[in-house]
């Protein structure tokens, strides 16, 4: 079974708990179907749950950095507000969505150091 980086800390966090999977749905008040879902990258991390692991498991500075980081590294989709863009920023945003699925390694790094260099700017 192949978890996202969510999976995998939750997993470590339950185990270091003495914890199953149950234990966890039932703190965050959904159903362990879906917990799984969510481990497993069918689902988007809840942005509520961030806050309900680091308060019941009294997470550390770190360990909250390294959940933050696990949730983001484990997003399957990502919503995108257009409103109040210009008309190149949206034609830019709607063309890389569409050509999204054919970006090679190559041209991903191209475009993250351009984006990065124009974050410095």
């Amino acid at each position: 079974m192949a978890y996202t980086k969510f999976g995998e800390y939750m997993r470590i966090l339950r185990i270091k708990h003495h914890e199953v999977m149950g234990d966890v749905a039932k703190m965050l008040g959904v159903s362990t179907p879906f917990l799984s879902a969510v481990e497993n990258g069918k689902k988007n991390v809840p942005a509520e749950w961030f806050a309900k692991i680091a308060e019941n498991y009294a997470l550390t500075a770190e360990e909250q950095a390294e959940l933050k980081n696990a949730i983001e590294n484990s997003k399957t989709q990502i919503k995108l507000d257009l409103s109040g863009t210009a008309d190149y920023q949206r034609d830019a945003a709607m063309q890389f969505a569409r050509s999204f699925g054919d970006i090679d390694e190559n041209t991903a790094k191209k475009i993250l150091e351009l984006l990065k260099r124009s974050n410095n700017n």
